[in-house]
């Protein structure tokens, strides 16, 4: 197991010369492959670089590009315009689209002794391990997963092979993940690299994909207030170190550390990114670590226009709503629907304000009854982005316009905020 290349700091800042030489430097190692299957994010990491190192690998490796495929996940397939934005050049013959009911195969399960041991007993069933068919099907000699490893709600830090057996997972490897996860907790889970669920996918890798030539290139991008954005790692190889060097970079750059919680926290959600709750309660999950006990988080999300995106979780969050952890649980219990669907339940718990904290939703195509009926409390779109123009904010601390004090978040997607004093 190696890595192939490694770099990055607090002070990096690698352009696009520097991403091109450490390809080069990669395939040069490797050896130029034959047939390949690229596995880049979709657009919800449109930030990621990904795009342009997906379109490089297309540049410089020529027709041994087969196949590239969106690591979906769930989320909805990509457009072509979408694909014509982030991957500019890459012809669209070759974007095969993840479908996550019906194209996986099962390679093997992690058993439930293992995965009770990791969840310290709190999770007792054996994990599936599930991938799209064309990555054990498709006759690549390399299949190179590409993405930003960054805090995240489920694993602790993204990507790595979460691109794997959650980008391309099945409906019950990816329910079963959410839900373990979920129950396992949230605020034990963000921003950590070596939690439960990250150790049951390196399982799975390490068990069942011995003969899957899997290699990984992992950004990591820090956001400053002003908004520009710096790459400041990339880190490629085909091992568990290679993750856990840029999830230790990731750990420095992406987790800003408050010195006090704030009362009001302000988060846009970007119209070209975010378009449901289902993406956009990033939001929620990214501050909850920080806001005060009996505080306010207004979310600004003037393209969202649905819960789920897909039609039948859009249907069970519209039905059961952002409830608390233990009310979530029963429900499960209860609901063969919502038991049916635990990656629904999972969300409803990461989204849940735990009756800690109040989330007004400025919802854009949203109706306020809509918002409501799933426990937020409804916000005017166009009153609340007028009292905070986002074109006029830098991420950090403002007064607002009743002298109280908020503080602002462009892309919470980004990173994940903290602050002890929570209350």
């Amino acid at each position: 197991m190696t890595t192939y290349f490694a770099t990055g700091s607090e002070s990096t800042s690698l352009t696009s010369e520097d991403l091109k030489a450490a390809l080069q430097l990669t395939f040069d190692a490797i050896g130029k492959p034959k047939r390949v299957l690229l596995l880049p994010p979709d657009h919800t990491r449109i930030f990621s670089r990904a795009g342009e190192l997906t379109a490089m690998c297309h540049q410089m490796l020529g027709d041994a590009v087969a196949d590239i495929m969106p690591a979906l996940g769930t989320h909805s397939p990509m457009k072509p315009e979408q694909l014509k934005h982030m991957f500019p050049g890459v012809p669209l013959d070759l974007f095969r689209p993840h479908r996550w009911r019906d194209d996986v195969v099962t390679l093997d399960e992690v058993p439930a002794s293992f995965v009770s041991e990791v969840t310290g007993g709190l999770y007792n069933s054996p994990w599936k391990a599930q991938v799209n068919q064309l990555l054990r099907d498709g006759g690549h000699d390399l299949i190179f997963s590409i993405g930003q490893v960054v805090p995240h709600e489920v694993i602790g830090m993204a990507n790595y092979n979460k691109n794997v057996f959650v980008g391309t997972g099945g409906a019950e490897g990816i329910n079963e993940s959410h839900y373990l996860s979920a129950i396992y907790g949230i605020e034990q889970t963000l921003g950590r690299a070596d939690t439960p669920l990250r150790q049951i996918l390196n399982y799975a890798q390490d068990h069942f994909c011995k003969d899957m030539p899997l290699l990984y290139a992992l950004t990591v991008i820090q956001q400053m207030p002003d908004g520009t954005l710096h790459t400041r790692g990339l880190y490629i190889g085909d091992d568990h170190e290679t993750f856990f060097q840029a999830a230790e970079l990731a750990r420095k750059v992406n987790i800003t550390h408050l010195d006090r919680a704030p009362k009001h926290v302000v988060a846009y959600l970007d119209p070209t990114e975010f378009k449901s709750t289902w993406l956009g309660n990033k939001a929620i999950y990214r501050t909850r670590l920080a806001i005060a006990t009996g505080g306010r988080l207004t979310v600004l999300g003037p393209a969202v226009e649905e819960f789920g995106e897909d039609p039948e979780i859009d249907r069970l969050i519209r039905k059961y709503g952002y409830q608390t952890k233990e009310e979530i649980v029963q429900m499960v219990a209860d609901n063969e629907d919502l038991a049916a669907n635990p990656s629904a339940a999972a969300h409803l718990v990461h989204g849940s304000h735990e009756n800690r904290f109040e989330v007004v939703y400025a919802a854009g195509k949203l109706t306020a009854e809509e918002i409501a009926s799933v426990n937020y409390t409804p916000g005017d779109i166009n009153e609340l982005m007028q009292r905070y123009d986002v074109s006029k904010l830098n991420d950090g601390w403002h007064t607002d316009i009743d002298g109280t004090e908020f503080y602002f978040i462009r892309n919470p997607a980004l990173g994940l905020w903290e602050a002890s004093d929570r209350g």
